[in-house]
């Protein structure tokens, strides 16, 4: 693949016009509010508005219900050029499109779920967050404390969850429960909590000040839902986890983490091609510095995409999605890059010194290296490699 870091990079224009459409939102809408978001801790209206009107919420969501019917790889594209201008917004859809997979693969069966993909995603680009970690359980989203309670016809769940991103601004919380009180806290599903309708409520218990992704807006809330049997996803989680929402996550999260460093690193050169303006035919003793930066975002830019083709290719073979292979490979490429990204970050504030470190300076890093390290504390590293040292111990070589 050709390296390239220009606004247009080859890589991005080749996938389509949905990528194109994302690249001109997050230039025009994304990049000139990305500051006050960040600032402010505010949710990123403005591009999300924008990402609605293009129909690109739905994008995911097949073309016989009215969605645009994009692939993986399309995705990828979206969210790295998001990335590159808004972390917060790329961040915003790639969780809501996590969701919508999830839906997409899992609930197809249910007529009613169809009808809520093509009716409120589709119709009204309704938003889609997600409740999956439990206070108590300590971040371990393959454990629920919480149990999906029959009250007559209806299902009943209360779960306290202490994040759900963007929880106030979303249309819908997919959260993960017990399948029923009785069951063992690894048996659980799915359930598809409508705010819209009344059928769920959001109490606030912790809010969300941390040092990056602030627009995420991920407090914490007591999740109170009552919803019909079918808003119960039919597939089990353990099955959803592994053949959707573990390779779909890592898949658009590394993908706007490329753009954060590809962001990062256009600010580098950027300052020293204004240093060697000032003494024109010396090159700036950072320049060797830019080369081997650059280097390092040719691997990094390499294994991201290299785990969107890996998805796209295996998307419909869901033993091999299953295997511990599998989930050992795409677990890597999200601790890879995620180390990666803090260290290109980094790099690139050295090279542009002051003006880097510097909040004011139109060189600044600040924002790119607080996100950078949300990537790998928002689902922690070390829980990461815990999961595949375990895996380690029984899974044979491939």
């Amino acid at each position: 693949m050709t390296e390239s870091l220009e606004p247009h990079d080859p890589a991005l224009s080749s996938r389509g016009p949905l990528v194109e459409v994302a690249i001109k939102i997050g230039a025009s809408v994304a990049a000139p509010n990305a500051s006050s978001v960040d600032k402010e801790g505010r949710f990123p209206l403005e591009a999300i508005r924008a990402l609605q009107e293009a129909k690109l919420l739905s994008a995911f969501v097949p073309k016989e219900l009215g969605g645009l019917g994009c692939a993986i790889w399309d995705l990828h594209g979206i969210c790295l050029a998001l990335g590159e201008h808004c972390a917060n917004s790329a961040m915003v859809f790639a969780m809501h499109q996590i969701q919508v997979a999830c839906l997409v693969r899992h609930g197809m069966s249910s007529p009613e779920l169809r009808r809520y993909l093509q009716e409120e995603v589709v119709g009204k680009q309704a938003l889609l967050g997600s409740a999956t970690t439990e206070v108590n359980v300590g971040g371990d989203v393959r454990t629920s404390i919480c149990a999906v309670e029959t009250a007559g016809e209806k299902r009943r769940l209360r779960k306290q969850a202490p994040v759900i991103s963007y929880g106030d601004q979303a249309d819908a919380i997919l959260a993960t429960a017990r399948r029923t009180p009785e069951s063992s806290p690894g048996d659980q599903v799915i359930v598809l909590c409508r705010k819209d309708n009344g059928e769920a409520k959001l109490e606030k218990t912790h809010d969300w000040d941390a040092l990056g992704f602030r627009g995420t807006c991920s407090n914490g809330y007591v999740l109170t839902a009552k919803v019909a049997s079918s808003n119960v996803l039919p597939a089990a989680y353990a099955d959803i986890s592994a053949q959707t929402m573990l390779p779909m996550a890592h898949t658009v999260w590394t993908s706007l983490w490329l753009g954060i460093a590809t962001s990062a690193v256009k600010q580098a050169r950027a300052f020293i091609r204004a240093e060697a303006r000032k003494k024109p035919g010396v090159a700036p003793p950072a320049s060797l510095r830019l080369a081997e930066l650059v280097a390092h975002l040719q691997g990094l830019r390499a294994n991201v995409v290299n785990c969107a083709r890996e998805f796209q290719r295996l998307e419909a073979r869901p033993d091999e999605l299953s295997s511990m292979g599998f989930a050992l490979r795409m677990n890597n490429v999200k601790l890879q890059v995620s180390e990666a990204l803090t260290d290109i970050v980094g790099r690139a504030m050295r090279i542009c010194g002051i003006a880097g470190y510097k909040q004011d300076s139109k060189y600044t890093l600040g924002r790119h290296l607080r996100d950078a390290w949300g990537a790998q504390l928002m689902v922690n590293n070390d829980r990461i490699y815990g999961a595949n040292a375990q895996m380690l111990l029984i899974h044979k070589d491939e």
